[in-house]
């Protein structure tokens, strides 16, 4: 029933490890080494959900950082995407490896498919996790709306009603 949050590199696991089943209940979703990605990419979040957490936060953009292809739960079952972007053709420039690209992913940037970058999750049975995959730069804490929303999102796991 507890809140837990995971920012930047605390979402990576080692795959298919106790970890990585503990952080998909907590959080609905992680970084799984070999699937998921992380290259430095300014994200454009042109439009966010009505959420708790996306309460008074205008649309900006974030040069950070991103992971993305996360590992979630089946379905995004209780996931709300909070930041959603797609990434440019660069974030694929790297070779294959652990984190850097593989097959899959280097598709779903081909076809521009948007990718969830933060997320909220409410568990079956209660609790609320939340995921945000910036947070490599300091300096981007300066910029209002990452700073903002993970301020919300920690009113929002400990059970705060967060307005704007």
């Amino acid at each position: 029933g507890v809140g837990v949050a995971a920012l930047h590199y605390a979402v990576e696991v080692p795959r298919g490890s106790p970890s990585a089943r503990l952080m998909l209940r907590a959080i609905g979703g992680y970084f799984e080494t070999d699937w998921s990605v992380n290259p430095h990419w300014e994200a454009e979040f042109s439009a966010l959900p009505e959420h708790p957490v996306t309460a008074g936060i205008e649309p900006f953009a974030m040069d950070d950082e991103w992971y993305f292809n996360m590992r979630f739960q089946p379905g995004k079952q209780g996931i709300a995407p909070l930041l959603v972007a797609v990434p440019p053709a660069h974030t694929m420039e790297r070779d294959n490896g652990p984190h850097s690209g593989n097959d899959a992913v280097r598709k779903m940037v081909a076809e521009r498919l948007p990718q969830t970058v933060a997320w909220a999750y409410e568990r079956e049975g209660g609790g609320r996790g939340f995921g945000f995959t910036g947070g490599h730069y300091h300096a981007n804490w300066e910029i209002d709306g990452a700073r903002k929303l993970v301020v919300n999102a920690i009113g929002w796991l400990a059970g705060v009603e967060v307005g704007e």
